[in-house]
């Protein structure tokens, strides 16, 4: 017998546990909002270079476009409805007629520190070899501890826990975020505090992309959409964009939204983490976009053309 089942929305997303899990988490919300059966809303499992492409750093193949740019074809030409994505990976520029149109509750935005043999950081033997392929985490780490050895780490989080119980580094750093929502957050042997370890623009929150001209859609979003959470990454990606930022430079932020106030961190550091340059702002949330911008103009300015040589 035929299925009689509708598709009610058809949401695209990478095949990770993670990327499941919040494609799923999503699915939920939208069913609970819609009162939708979920086996009405289909998920599309999308392959992406970022994930195919596993033995060489993102820096040296492309970036962040790496783990959107084949969902982003489906949606542009309407074979899935919605792409969920991880907003950290998001490029700041998005193809014409495409749109982030919400943003779920964000997670912890702090990075985990990950050993099975030490609990702390700061316990980590002098020349431990640490794993990441961040180049945020690897100039911060460098920064604080310049004494560490420093290997490439690709992968899910699973494919990187087992490169700890491989032996393969003593260390590694994920998002706490991450963790979390795969129900793991019994491996974070420390989550490290964002003022010495700020996490990337975007960490920690879900974000949900359109098509402009698919009202429809958009409409049905619009219950699923945590406004602060919104304001922060509007903050967050105008900082990242005055920079032009990519997974190619190392930049951290973090914007807390309050009711009446915005509080806004920034940082920008060479690659190998002995140069850095904060800053600091507070606003209205209404503010957002123009404080993150502004962020990145004053902070771009103050470090001069010389030090952004490194970056490329």
């Amino acid at each position: 017998m035929a299925s009689t089942t509708t598709t009610f929305l058809t949401i695209g997303t990478r095949g990770s546990p993670l990327a499941m899990a919040q494609a799923h988490e999503v699915r939920a919300r939208l069913s609970a909002a819609h009162g939708v059966p979920e086996d009405e809303i289909a998920i599309d499992v999308i392959s992406v270079a970022g994930d195919r492409i596993q033995d060489r750093p993102l820096a040296e193949i492309g970036g962040k476009g790496l783990f959107t740019e084949e969902i982003e074809e489906r949606l542009a030409d309407g074979r899935i409805d919605i792409a969920v994505h991880s907003s950290k990976d998001m490029p700041t520029k998005l193809p014409d007629g495409l749109m982030l149109a919400a943003f779920l509750p964000r997670e912890d935005v702090r990075d985990a520190f990950v050993s099975a043999r030490h609990g702390r950081f700061d316990a980590l033997p002098e020349g431990a070899i640490v794993g990441t392929s961040s180049l945020r985490r690897s100039a911060l780490i460098r920064r604080i501890r310049p004494d560490l050895e420093i290997v490439g780490f690709r992968g899910n989080v699973g494919t990187r826990l087992q490169k700890l119980k491989d032996g393969v580094a003593e260390a590694t750093f994920l998002a706490c975020a991450g963790l979390n929502r795969l129900g793991r957050a019994e491996v974070i042997s420390e989550a490290l505090d964002v003022d010495r370890f700020p996490p990337a623009p975007g960490q920690g929150a879900i974000c949900i992309e359109a098509r402009r001209d698919d009202a429809r859609t958009r409409t049905l979003l619009e219950p699923l959409n945590h406004q602060p959470t919104e304001l922060a990454l509007e903050c967050e990606r105008a900082f990242l964009g005055a920079l032009d930022g990519s997974c190619r430079t190392p930049i951290a932020g973090y914007a807390l939204v309050s009711t009446d106030a915005l509080l806004f961190q920034g940082m920008i550091l060479t690659p190998d983490g002995r140069e850095h340059h904060r800053i600091a702002a507070e606003a209205r949330p209404g503010q957002a976009l123009a404080v993150g911008r502004a962020a990145g103009e004053q902070i771009r300015a103050r470090a001069g053309t010389a030090f952004f040589d490194s970056w490329n």
